[in-house]
């Protein structure tokens, strides 16, 4: 197991008082891995302190202000790439298709493309299959980087992180055709409301189904789209 991975997918997931206990091995396992720079490494410590010693109430307000109440921070990536498309059905059912092949059926809530449910999986895949996904979700994580970086998030160190775990450049003009979208504003709720209006992800046969490689399916996310109006299904609390 990618024991690096599996540490920044609990550093993603929503945090618990068990996740605080297990910080000390998290922090411990990211310190140790050499693919990242020193610099990388020590960016990633402020917040294994934060999620190990702050309040958890004050940790789970944060999360979700950051995570679930903005679709330009969503961890679902299809919601960077396909929006609210039909075509986001289709990529779920062949993520879900590739999970159940390799043997991982995941015991969560969540959606298929949820980043830490993503990173869970690839922490037990060959690494030349963690660096192409990673690879092809590079502009996505550089993005979500500068968007946290701007809000003075710690949590913009994990995706500088797997982009330095990914080996890979983002492309420049897909990262500012991202950055180009409108950032919703956690405190303007009536906006907010609107924005995340229900719309139906469609799960079922898919006539173009397959399963697919993890980098041919998720290489669609190196041409991001402009999402269409409506909300995502939002990360369980």
């Amino acid at each position: 197991m990618d024991r690096s991975l599996k540490a920044m997918s609990l550093l993603l997931s929503y945090p618990s008082e068990e996740l605080q206990r297990a910080m000390p091995e998290i922090g411990g396992v990211l310190a140790a891995d050499s693919r990242m720079t020193a610099a990388a490494r020590r960016d990633l410590r402020p917040l294994v302190e934060a999620l190990q010693s702050g309040d958890i109430y004050d940790l789970q307000e944060t999360y979700v202000g950051l995570f679930d109440r903005s679709r330009s921070l969503s961890l679902n990536l299809f919601e960077h790439v396909h929006g609210e498309s039909r075509d986001r059905g289709g990529a779920m059912v062949s993520l879900v298709e590739m999970y159940r092949d390799a043997g991982f059926d995941p015991v969560t809530s969540e959606l298929p493309d949820h980043l830490p449910v993503l990173l869970e999986f690839l922490a037990m895949r060959p690494f030349s299959d963690i660096q192409e996904t990673l690879a092809d979700a590079a502009h996505i994580f550089a993005a979500l980087q500068t968007r946290l970086d701007r809000r003075e998030s710690l949590y913009g160190a994990v995706f500088a992180a797997l982009l330095q775990i990914a080996g890979a450049k983002a492309d420049a003009g897909a990262v500012a055709e991202l950055l180009e979208r409108p950032e919703d504003d956690p405190e303007d709720l009536d906006a907010l409301d609107a924005v995340w209006e229900e719309t139906e992800v469609t799960f079922g046969p898919d006539p173009n189904g397959g399963c697919p490689q993890v980098r041919d399916m998720l290489a669609q996310m190196d041409t991001p789209v402009n999402p269409a109006p409506g909300r995502a299904a939002q990360p369980a609390e």
